[in-house]
């Protein structure tokens, strides 16, 4: 399910407490403000009785108050495998690498960077930027965190994002990530 809105206090109570009533119970979850709007991305497993459009309904109207849109959609399996999971490649599991670029803030760096992880068979599982200031010009931060198949050659993924680097005067760096720890 997603929820959208102009922030302020009570989005995720509001939210929660809806599906908490449905006997959901949420898997995976996503949240940020943006430009003064909250977004909200939650996988949530719901007894076998309820039908998605019902859920839905009782979301648009217990959170009609907090001025959220939302929208609930099934999906299949999330823990299932990707496609390219499927393959040799991938036969020992994905593994996680952290990728930052920080420098001056100028267009096309979030496609440049993805299109090249994306040319080494990367998938991005999170992505967040941000535009800061420095004393002489806005100063620019990308941060993913993406899987590699195990047979990816890291080193020649770190020496093209070197590469990519110098060609846009920005800094890179790549590293393997740990493990999420609960």
């Amino acid at each position: 399910m997603t929820a959208f809105g102009s922030d302020r206090p009570g989005m995720v109570a509001g939210v929660t407490g809806v599906l908490m009533d449905h006997g959901a119970n949420i898997e995976d979850s996503a949240m940020t403000i943006l430009g003064g709007h909250f977004a909200m991305m939650l996988l949530v497993e719901v007894p076998g009785d309820q039908e998605v459009a019902a859920l839905e309904a009782a979301l648009a109207a217990g959170v009609a108050d907090l001025g959220l849109s939302v929208a609930v959609r099934p999906v299949a399996d999330p823990g299932g495998a990707t496609e390219d999971e499927g393959n040799a490649d991938w036969a020992d599991g994905p593994c996680a690498w952290s990728v930052s670029v920080h420098g001056a803030d100028q267009p096309g760096i979030v496609y440049r960077v993805t299109r090249l992880l994306a040319e080494h068979g990367a998938n991005v599982a999170d992505l967040s930027t941000r535009v800061g200031a420095s004393p002489t010009q806005a100063a620019y931060v990308l941060l993913l965190r993406v899987t590699l198949a195990p047979s990816t050659d890291g080193e020649a993924l770190a020496d093209e994002l070197a590469g990519l680097a110098d060609a846009l005067g920005v800094e890179v760096h790549i590293r393997p990530d740990d493990a999420d720890i609960l």
